[in-house]
């Protein structure tokens, strides 16, 4: 599975395993570089070892700082209740909505070739979207029965005015999601996602929508002839050289022993592990666009990097510049191509990075951060849905993590000057 294999700790702890990264050896060449001293992250470590496992069984944790990684950790066990398999560095987790920076990158390289344009109608390849469809509300998929109406008025889209720079910006019109998984079959869940009725006129609001990036990965594997998970795998993960980053799609063969556990599924009847834990994408067979990817805080870190390195070797400068340019707003919510970019409300959690910072969440309990003005990029993963979807606290880790290394930054950068 990506080349991956379970590394047990040497140093178990009764209540936690904290390991550092194999790769940390590297971090003492730092000095021998002329680079700068390291941050001190003992109040970012301190955070997670009081998180880990109380608010998420299992987490990594990689920062890359002027483009080299000086802080990767994992904690907390893969077994929460026997402890027996501490988290390593080669623990895969479910990336939830994280897999959308691939697919969006994946995107963004066929425009870079010429393939596709931003600009681009998409029913010239996703020719079922064409005609003029009703605005209606949308399934609440956090409360069951309950429904979600966007648009303060009826009204109609026409599906051709839809472009895919309003897919990646989520400004398309189409809904946040709606129940593909209950639809009895494969065949029918796509049927679903192409013939939706939509929830508000296109480029009038900010919705993020998992529907638009499901129809993106539908569009890629058109534009390229091949399945989605070839596309992420030709085009991003490898060239960047990644081992331990893919899809896990249903029907195939993999080590579960590596691969972090979420909730237990209603709809499935058991906890998920080494599977995707959305439900949507499971219908869809484990591989589509808005989730799926499975990958470590390393590889994840690694990724981020690519776009303080102005995209090399995946993407153009100017690329990355329009995917990581506000696109979109709505309130407090801004919208690159892909990317969310920095809020000012103070629990989102990439507030305390600078304004330009952008990242992305996922449902799962995994997070992706990138600050230019610090040249830093933050990867944590957990698997905090582990305990449940009621009363989480990712949100609060999240900012309490970014806080504490953005000070660690900081006070280094004092020195410096």
């Amino acid at each position: 599975m990506f080349g991956a294999s379970t590394t047990p700790s040497s140093e178990m702890n009764k209540f936690v395993i904290d390991q550092a990264s194999p790769r940390a050896n590297t971090l003492r060449d730092w000095r021998q570089k002329g680079r700068p001293l390291l941050p001190d992250f003992t109040a970012a470590q301190a955070v997670m070892r009081e998180a880990i496992p109380r608010l998420a069984p299992a987490a990594q944790l990689v920062v890359y700082w002027h483009g080299e990684p000086v802080l990767e950790r994992s904690y907390g066990w893969l077994d929460p209740e026997t402890r027996q398999q501490p988290v390593d560095a080669t623990t895969l987790f479910d990336l939830a909505s994280l897999s959308k920076l691939f697919v969006a990158t994946s995107f963004m390289t066929l425009v870079d070739a010429g393939t596709v344009t931003l600009d681009q109608p998409i029913t010239r390849v996703l020719p079922e979207l064409e005609g003029v469809r009703a605005i209606q509300p949308y399934e609440d998929p956090l409360t069951p029965g309950g429904w979600i109406s966007v648009a303060q008025s009826p009204g109609f889209v026409d599906g051709s005015a839809i472009t895919f720079r309003h897919l990646l910006s989520h400004t398309s019109g189409l809904p946040a999601w709606r129940p593909l998984f209950r639809q009895g079959s494969r065949a029918a869940a796509w049927q679903m996602a192409l013939t939706t009725a939509y929830a508000y006129p296109t480029g009038t609001q900010v919705v993020y929508s998992d529907i638009g990036l499901i129809l993106l990965g539908l569009a890629i594997e058109r534009l390229t002839g091949s399945a989605l998970d070839r596309v992420v795998a030709k085009r991003v993960t490898e060239p960047l050289g990644f081992a331990h980053t893919g899809y896990l799609a249903a029907g195939t063969d993999h080590n579960l022993a590596s691969v972090a556990p979420t909730e237990v599924c209603g709809w499935r009847g058991r906890r998920v592990k080494g599977e995707v834990h959305d439900e949507n994408a499971a219908a869809l067979g484990g591989v589509a666009g808005h989730a799926g990817i499975f990958s470590t805080a390393a590889d994840v870190a690694a990724f981020g990097q690519v776009f303080l390195d102005n995209g090399r070797p995946l993407l153009r400068a100017e690329t990355v510049g329009e995917m990581t340019q506000e696109q979109a707003t709505h309130g407090s919510l801004r919208r690159g191509l892909g990317f969310v970019l920095w809020s000012p409300e103070p629990e989102a959690s990439g507030n305390p990075l600078s304004q330009q910072a952008f990242g992305h969440t996922g449902f799962t309990g995994t997070s992706l951060w990138i600050d230019p003005q610090r040249l830093l990029v933050v990867a944590l993963l957990t698997n905090d849905v582990y305990y449940g979807r009621v009363g989480r606290s990712i949100g609060s880790l999240r900012v309490a993590v970014h806080r504490t290394i953005v000070a660690a930054i900081d006070q280094m950068n004092e020195k410096r000057e």
